[in-house]
């Protein structure tokens, strides 16, 4: 059974134990606590709150914060009323209530008897900050995470501008790999250009919780950029440090701080969030032919709203820059002033531009088969790949046995070495891990494949390979605001038509 399991199933057993020997101290049975559901109801009675506190226990999410008050209640029973305390107890509440059950001294006060105790304006202020900052995070942390689309790498599907809910419950939360960081920030602290908003004193292995689904194909995921465990301070993860290092060289990246600063370090869960759409699960074979994507053989369904590079023709009459936004062309637009223009189109600006009297023609932009581009995984000119022509790759599948051997290293030694944490060396064109000679490996986790929506314009898997489970962070559900980044309020800065929109 796995560890965190383990633990969490003696933290659930030593809370409801605690809650047993205090229920019993107030007068009621204790096995009580094991019963659901009515085991709330005897809970509320005896810290004498009304009863339709009940209605929000049967509501997700807001019932973690009920229970958090309901925990500081029970406290209060045996004058726990310090801010120490009632934090102690409600982080660790494994701990604390079993404690006040049956080793403490302290008496149980019924809740009736006990005189209101009075808190300074001050106080009032603490509480309430920190019960929301505690209870913010483990919402945050576990259930549900709202983030924003920086780039256009998923346009049209998701724009730069939009705010997003993104569900951790949908693929299981995963605990925090640094638990001990600044509530609200993701790697930096404020105000600071390269200062850690986190400790590593602790670091806690992956562990994910069950979710509703496991991920499929065609989902619009949340995920730390594998690429980012290393970066230069300056350039941060706009650019991958391992490109940076087969680019410039290792002694040049690492030396010249001027252009790069600090070559910096990250734990997987501080690692940059990237949003891209699950091309492949675990098992899958992955190609691309003229930037169509195959899936095991098969031509992949249309996933949201995808764009591709074009070179548009006119008679030698500019396109009205009206028009532009009328199709919705939020890409640079490029044009040599003699009717030639490369625009980035959907499908559906596609077919309708192709209906305007002054267009010639419209070709799309396609790399060459054969035509190898070194920053393509697996960045080795066997493989002689680019964005749009690439593969077969298959990707990893946990517990799956593979033959390794010099040919096809170069897809899995940043797995066996990085992600599953092996010694992989290469001597005398043999492959040794853990100090073993190998020709094979059987994968520990689980790996996707992830591209953006917008074809042309999107650092994806194509540039660094396979994303790891234990990389993954949610599902993108929901956009409630969609803003455009350069427009005032009054020139239609809100996107009211892009507003409450599912992600599909």
């Amino acid at each position: 059974m796995n560890l965190y399991l383990i633990i969490t199933i003696l933290f659930f057993i030593l809370t409801l134990a605690g809650l047993w020997g205090i229920f019993e101290k107030s007068g009621n049975k204790g096995w009580i606590v094991l019963i659901p559901l009515y085991n709330f109801y005897i809970w509320l009675k005896i810290i004498k709150k009304p009863l339709w506190w009940y209605i929000f226990l049967l509501i997700p999410f807001i019932n973690v914060f009920v229970v958090l008050l309901m925990i500081v209640e029970i406290l209060k029973c045996f004058k726990k009323n310090g801010l120490l305390e009632q934090a102690v107890g409600v982080l660790f509440p494994f701990f604390y209530l079993p404690w006040l059950a049956f080793i403490s001294k302290d008496p149980y006060f019924d809740p009736a008897k006990l005189k209101p105790v009075k808190k300074s304006a001050i106080r009032e202020w603490v509480d309430a900050i920190i019960f929301a900052v505690i209870a913010a995070s483990i919402i945050r942390i576990f259930l549900i995470e709202a983030y924003t689309i920086p780039t256009s790498s998923m346009e049209k599907t998701l724009l730069v501008g939009d705010y997003l809910f993104v569900s951790k419950l949908s693929f299981g939360p995963k605990v925090p790999n640094t638990p001990i960081a600044f509530p609200f920030v993701h790697h930096t602290l404020p105000l600071t250009e390269n200062t850690r908003s986190y400790l590593e004193w602790i670091k806690l292995p992956y562990y994910r919780f069950p979710g509703f689904a496991d991920i499929k194909n065609m989902d619009v995921v949340v995920f730390n950029y594998p690429d980012g465990d290393t970066l230069s301070s300056k350039l941060q993860s706009n650019v991958s440090y391992y490109q940076l290092v087969r680019q410039y060289g290792r002694e040049n990246v690492w030396n010249n701080k001027q252009y790069f600063g600090d070559i910096i370090a990250r734990p997987v869960d501080k690692r940059e969030n990237f949003i891209k759409r699950c091309i492949g699960i675990p098992g899958d074979t992955i190609r691309i032919t003229d930037r169509k994507v195959f899936i095991n053989g098969i031509e992949e369904k249309n996933p949201g709203k995808r764009q591709f590079k074009y070179i548009v023709k006119t008679d030698g009459s500019p396109i009205n820059q009206k028009n532009f936004e009328k199709l919705d062309i939020t890409e640079n637009v490029s044009t040599d002033n003699m009717g030639m223009y490369e625009l980035t189109l959907s499908d559906d600006a596609l077919a309708r531009l192709k209906s305007y009297s002054n267009i010639v023609s419209i070709e799309p932009v396609i790399a060459p088969r054969g035509g190898w581009d070194p920053n393509i995984f697996p960045f080795d000119s066997t493989y002689r790949w680019n964005v749009d022509n690439f593969g077969p790759v298959w990707v990893p599948k946990k517990g799956v046995t593979i033959p390794l051997n010099i040919g096809n290293i170069c897809f899995y030694n940043r797995i066996i070495d990085v992600f599953e944490g092996h010694d992989l060396q290469i001597k005398d064109q043999k492959i040794y891990i853990d100090g073993k000679e190998s020709d094979h490996y059987t994968f520990q986790l689980n790996y996707y494949w992830m591209m953006g929506d917008n074809r042309h314009n999107s650092a994806d898997s194509r540039y660094w390979g396979f994303v790891p489970e234990d990389h993954v962070v949610g599902k993108a559900v929901f956009v409630w605001l969609s803003l455009a980044p350069n427009k005032s309020l009054l020139d239609g800065k809100i996107r009211w038509g892009k507003l409450m929109r599912f992600v599909k």
